[in-house]
């Protein structure tokens, strides 16, 4: 499904994020910004080793990436010349900011991005898997944002990278209903 947003197309389809092929692709990161799970792990593992040494580089300069921020690296083997790396919160009911966190997280991707001319970017949903934020308010918030950012930032593509077909779904329902 995709849909034209000002100058920018606006895609949502079922793959695996290290595969695509866009300028940039995002990391769920973690805080120390060394790899994990889920999507994190499969980044680390698909980039190799130079990821890996960038993330720790920035790590001792800055003391990893706070929850809601994000920083760049190159892409090492993947297609894409750029990982964004971005930690969402971790779900604790909603009472300790956590919508506004994954919006930050949203739009410093965005913001990182353009600040290093990046025309195209994928996403995967952020917060999602092991950090358990309910993934219906999830996508709305992932939707909502990149609308918003890309009214006054044009890129050639924002594209929304689903594991599963569930979760594609309620992506595709999130952008029909914004």
């Amino acid at each position: 499904m995709e849909r034209m947003v000002g100058k920018t197309k606006l895609s949502v389809i079922q793959g695996d994020i290290t595969l695509q092929e866009t300028e940039a692709i995002v990391n769920a990161a973690n805080t120390s910004l060394l790899g994990g799970g889920g999507v994190d792990g499969a980044i680390h593992r698909a980039g190799g080793a130079k990821i890996l040494e960038e993330c720790k580089e920035i790590s001792a300069r800055q003391g990893g990436c706070p929850t809601g921020e994000a920083v760049i690296t190159s892409g090492g083997n993947l297609k894409a010349g750029y990982v964004i790396h971005t930690v969402g919160p971790v779900w604790s009911g909603g009472s300790r900011k956590e919508e506004e966190l994954l919006r930050n997280a949203y739009y410093n991707s965005l913001r990182i991005a353009k600040e290093n001319e990046v025309a195209s970017v994928s996403f995967p949903s952020i917060s999602t898997g092991a950090y358990r934020f309910p993934i219906d308010c999830a996508a709305r918030i992932a939707i909502t944002t990149v609308k918003e950012f890309i009214q006054e930032h044009s890129f050639t593509e924002i594209r929304f990278v689903l594991f599963s077909a569930g979760d594609l779904k309620v992506y595709e329902d999130a952008l029909t209903q914004s």
